[in-house]
């Protein structure tokens, strides 16, 4: 229940939760209080002071908005409700103070601060700061950790808010960032000189209040004014982060987090945000047409008649790879079967039911996790596979949540329960059945893809549905590919799987599917972005747009649809996807009747209406799938290489190098102390 207290804000009375601290009561009246070391999503500190406010009836000082609650304020002494001054004399008074003692030690650095521009401590101090120093004596210079290739420290410009230590100890969950010292020696640096190790440590950069921490491989390339901002969504893993993509004329400069409460909050993975010089290095920037075993460059109208040709003269089948929109997805869909050929999106053989949406998005939603009491997670690694997500659990975690896995033992940075290795154990619990006191509670089940995409791999997901039904939990399927969910909402999908589709195949249509083998006498036209593995086995390449580079229907792991916006255009002679896909049409003789993508997705939205819903996830009949025998392998992440898993990644540096300090860190035997 909530504890409704009534308060009065410059003199605006107002009931407010007696929980809220005086900072949140008083922006709910509208009042814009300063601060530097309070973040809404991390714990209260309480250091920087900036955010003193005046309290009638308190003490004869101003008070820390951020570390008081409303429930702690005193009614007047004939019960009138209590009343806080945003903006008297003592207020402004004290907050120029402590802009003072914050500009005491901080370097004039602003006209070469990757922060400048986007700094709050240059906004406050044109605020509350003034035009002149009191101070004489030298400034204090503090030594730079080095913490790796993604994040760059100027430590002297600290003011020890102390956001990143907070944020990696709770959000992260690594302990390698503290502060040492007291007074004038106090810094903020990492115990024993450690790199971090995390796979959202990029998020520092964003809290920071100062230019401290800074993007590294993003250091000296641009100010924010020159940059057009688009907001898209992510699509390196499948819980569809939303993003904010940062250009300057063609090249994606930088990616940031936006928020988003029911998906990714307001942090992304560091390969989310560090992607993009990959997404300029190998791309494929015009057609080519393999003669004599070698590719050779060709014209668009050469290489479409190549492929329609191919097409239409054997048994056809198309692969849809992990990072496709669903508009270029339906398009190829409409044009195979009209061919009589077969069409796959489950190249990685995980046995998602067709036609049963509970089975392969379930029945729970990400921001579920938060108020979960008990989770089971199953035959997934989400610190690899989706790591704002493994966050999310942590906090979950911190909050009292129970976590229980079965599969191989990891690092998760949160305890918990390993319930065993393989399969077995999941029917071990059902066979033991669930007491009446974890039925009471809100229990949860994440099936990942490593459970899925085995030889019995639909006997686990129906062991999986019957747990979430015996124990009356909510059930969510843990993707590992952006596209995987819209492609299977679509119908991309036959009986039998990526078997039954490549059986006796002649021609391949490859549609960004980079991580699957084709037949070695079947013709290949591929269709993609990067000249990765599936472009060395094309006969016919068809470049394609990038994820920034072409507007796009992406269904995350919950089911919620979400839009991509084209943010750059591709290089060359590259196109969009769908644009392809209905030129080709006309190539087959079998035109596409939309001319742009306004009415493909017009046709998308009649055929299959949920997409038309942005942002919202559609509701689906609960139907469990039958259990089956179950063999006792471990359950372990079909993901091998979390920088690596597919072109724009494997084509990018930043990635290539984070994946060689892993495997270093992975290698090396830490001495017993």
């Amino acid at each position: 229940m909530s504890d409704l207290r009534k308060l009065k804000v410059d003199g605006i009375e107002m009931e407010v939760d007696g929980a809220m601290t005086l900072l949140q009561a008083c922006e709910e009246a509208g009042k814009e209080i300063p601060r530097f070391c309070y973040h809404e999503r991390l714990s209260i500190a309480g250091n920087c002071r900036m955010c003193l406010i005046e309290v009638k009836g308190g003490p004869p000082k101003p008070v820390a908005s951020c570390a008081m609650q409303v429930r702690d304020m005193r009614p007047g002494p004939d019960g009138e409700p209590p009343e806080v001054f945003t903006n008297t004399p003592m207020v402004k008074k004290a907050r120029e103070g402590v802009m003072e003692f914050l500009l005491i030690n901080h370097p004039l650095d602003c006209p070469i601060c990757d922060q400048g521009g986007e700094c709050d401590l240059q906004d406050q101090a044109m605020a509350y700061g003034v035009d002149f120093s009191r101070f004489r004596e030298p400034k204090r210079s503090v030594a730079d950790p080095d913490l790796g290739p993604l994040v760059g420290t100027q430590m002297t410009r600290c003011i020890s808010c102390t956001r990143c230590v907070r944020y990696t100890t709770e959000v992260a969950g690594i302990t390698q960032m503290g502060q040492t010292g007291r007074g004038e020696d106090a810094e903020i640096t990492t115990y024993l000189e450690a790199a971090l190790e995390s796979e959202m440590q990029g998020n520092v950069v964003d809290l920071c209040p100062v230019g401290a921490l800074t993007n590294k491989p993003y250091a000296f390339n641009a100010r924010p004014w020159e940059l057009t901002k688009t907001e898209s969504i992510d699509v390196m893993d499948a819980l569809g982060s939303n993003i904010r993509v940062d250009t300057r004329g063609r090249e994606v400069m930088r990616i940031l987090p936006r928020n988003h409460d029911d998906v990714n909050e307001e942090w992304i993975a560091d390969k989310t945000r560090h992607i993009c010089d990959g997404l300029r290095r190998q791309r494929l920037d015009k057609p080519y047409i393999r003669e004599n075993g070698r590719l050779r460059p060709a014209g668009w109208g050469e290489a479409l008649a190549k492929a329609a040709e191919a097409m239409k003269g054997g048994k056809l089948a198309a692969l849809a790879g992990d990072l496709a929109p669903v508009e270029a997805i339906w398009s190829l869909k409409g044009l195979v079967e009209g061919l009589g050929g077969s069409a796959e999106c489950r190249t990685d053989g995980a046995a998602l039911p067709i036609g049963n949406r509970s089975g392969y998005v379930g029945s729970a939603s990400i921001a579920d996790i938060d108020s979960a009491e008990m989770i089971l997670l199953v035959g997934t690694n989400p610190r690899i596979e989706a790591p704002v997500l493994n966050a999310r659990i942590r906090k979950a975690w911190i909050n009292g949540a129970e976590v229980a896995l079965i599969g191989k033992a990891v690092d998760l940075t949160y305890e918990y329960y390993h319930a065993g290795a393989g399969p077995e154990t999941l029917s071990q619990m059902i066979a033991d059945g669930v007491s009446d006191e974890t039925k009471a509670k809100k229990t949860l089940v994440i099936v990942g893809q490593g459970a899925l995409a085995r030889a019995d791999g639909a006997a686990v997901l129906g062991a999986a549905m019957k747990m979430a039904d015996v124990s009356g939990s909510g059930l969510l399927v843990l993707h590992t590919a952006a596209s995987r969910v819209g492609a299977m909402d679509v119908g991309f999908a036959v009986e039998g799987g990526m078997e039954a589709a490549l059986a006796d195949a002649e021609v391949v249509y490859n549609l960004g599917a980079d991580e699957v083998d084709a037949p070695d006498a079947a013709f290949v036209i591929y269709q993609g972005s990067h000249g990765d593995r599936g472009a060395h086995r094309a006969d016919v390449i068809l470049p394609g747009a990038a994820y920034t580079e072409q507007s796009g229907l992406f269904v995350n792991t919950e089911g919620r649809v979400q839009m991509a916006y084209r943010a750059g255009f591709p290089p060359g002679e590259a196109k969009e996807d769908w644009a392809i896909l209905r030129a080709l049409s006309a190539e087959l003789g079998a035109t596409q009747r939309w001319n742009n993508l306004a009415a493909l997705r017009s046709a998308l939205f009649e055929a299959h209406p949920h997409f038309a819903r942005i942002d919202a996830i559609e509701p689906c009949d609960w139907t469990p799938v039958p259990t089956g025998e179950m063999d006792g392998a471990p359950l372990e992440t079909p993901i091998r290489d979390h920088y690596l898993t597919n072109p724009i990644a494997r084509a990018s540096a930043i990635m290539a190098e984070l994946s060689r300090l892993a495997k270093q860190r992975a290698a090396t035997r830490m001495a017993a102390e």
